[in-house]
Formats: structure tokens, sequence, C-alpha cells
């Protein structure tokens, strides 16, 4: 049974510094224990990280703040090693979309989505019911096709979905999300409804700590770079 005061002063005191010390880091396995954790207490230990992370984000540069949860989440996780969950999907069909659409009811912190383009209503209005649930939504897309027929992107931007665009010559050609910093979704698939019902696209979900935190830190990148 996971003491939970004791866990909760840890994870303030290791922030203080916004670091996770090699100290801090036996001292929360040595919190654990060695009895395995379910998906109840993986669940309750990822959501005080990010409880405790939002409590300093106005005063902390977003880069740092991700690296401390990210460090704080694989010490947790590798206490008790467990194999990654990998989901692997293929379109023509639904099964895509409804990976995405999945994944947007399933976080309860933050979305990241950076994506070439948004035309397929059924994933904006996916965005958009996952921001009106509290999460943190942003969006980073290529400024050549939000100015496309069809695209959501601009409506997402209106209906107060914070949102970023590459205006530089090049594309922004990337298509790939972040949930609660736990699971990664990419591969080839646009978001839009011809890669759903025509397209020969793919997509990859992964909750690998080092494929989370590579593309989580890819975005807060990009994010910064296209301010």
């Amino acid at each position: 049974m996971i003491n939970r005061e004791e866990l909760e002063a840890a994870l303030r005191e290791s922030l203080e510094d916004r670091r996770l010390s090699r100290n801090e880091r036996h001292d929360l396995k040595t919190l654990l224990g060695d009895t395995p954790l379910g998906d109840e207490e993986r669940a309750f230990l990822r959501n005080r990280v990010f409880a405790v992370a939002k409590e300093v984000a106005s005063e902390t540069p977003a880069l740092a703040l991700l690296d401390w949860s990210q460090d704080v989440i694989k010490a947790l996780e590798s206490k008790h090693a467990r194999t990654s969950q990998m989901e692997v999907c293929f379109s023509p069909g639904d099964d895509c979309l409804d990976s995405i659409a999945r994944l947007l009811r399933w976080c309860q912190h933050s979305a990241d989505i950076c994506v070439f383009t948004i035309t397929d209503n059924r994933v904006a209005e996916a965005i958009t019911t996952c921001a009106a649930r509290g999460v943190k939504v942003r969006v980073i897309s290529d400024n050549d096709k939000s100015g496309d027929t069809g695209s959501d992107v601009v409506r997402l931007e209106r209906e107060g979905i914070a949102v970023r665009l590459d205006r530089s010559e090049h594309h922004m050609h990337h298509k790939f999300a972040v949930f609660d910093n736990a699971k990664a979704l990419t591969g080839s698939y646009n978001w839009t409804r011809s890669a759903a019902t025509s397209n020969r696209e793919n997509v990859l979900v992964s909750d690998d700590p080092r494929a989370v935190g590579s593309f989580a830190r890819e975005f807060e990148r990009l994010w910064e770079a296209f301010a």
C-alpha cells in the first residue's frame, strides 16, 4: 500500500529545484515498496505528478517541468517494470480514427496535437469535446493547409483551443500527438476524412516512456519555435 502523504511530500520536495536527483529517485522507489502496482495505483501516481507540476506551471519553463515529470514517472514505473503496450491500426476503415478518438476521451490533463492538417469533422468534434472537459489541448499545424477548404484548424482556434502554425516556406508535416505525457500516437495517417475512407495509412500508439518523452520534447520545441 502506497503511503500517499509521504509520496506527496517527496514529490513536492523534489520539485523545489525542478530536477530529480539520484537520492530523490531512490527515495521515491523506496516509498513504493515491493508490492507490484496495479493500474489504479499507476494512474494515481501519474495524476499526482501532473497535479503537483501544474501548481508551479506558471512560474516554471515548460521544458524544465516536462523533464521533471518524465523523470519522476520513469522512476516510478521502473520500480515495477512492465512491458510497454503498443497498438497498431491501418486504414481504409475507422480503426485509426477510433484510436485517435479513444485517446482524446481517455486523457485527463493534456493533449498535444502536432499534425499537418485536420479536415475530418469527427476528429475536430472529439478535440473540442476533450477541451470542454477541462483538458489542456494544444494544436500545431501547417499554415498552408490551415487555409484549405474544409480545414478545421481555424475553427478549433475560434473555439478557444490554443493553435500555433508553421508559417515558414517549408511544411510542418508531422502527424503525432501526446496524451497526458503518457501515450504517444504517430504514423502516416493524416487527420482527414479521405485518410479513413480511401487512403492506405497507419497509426501506432505507444506508452513507452522513451518514445513518449521524445515526442513530448519535440512538441515543446516546435511550440516555442512557432510562437
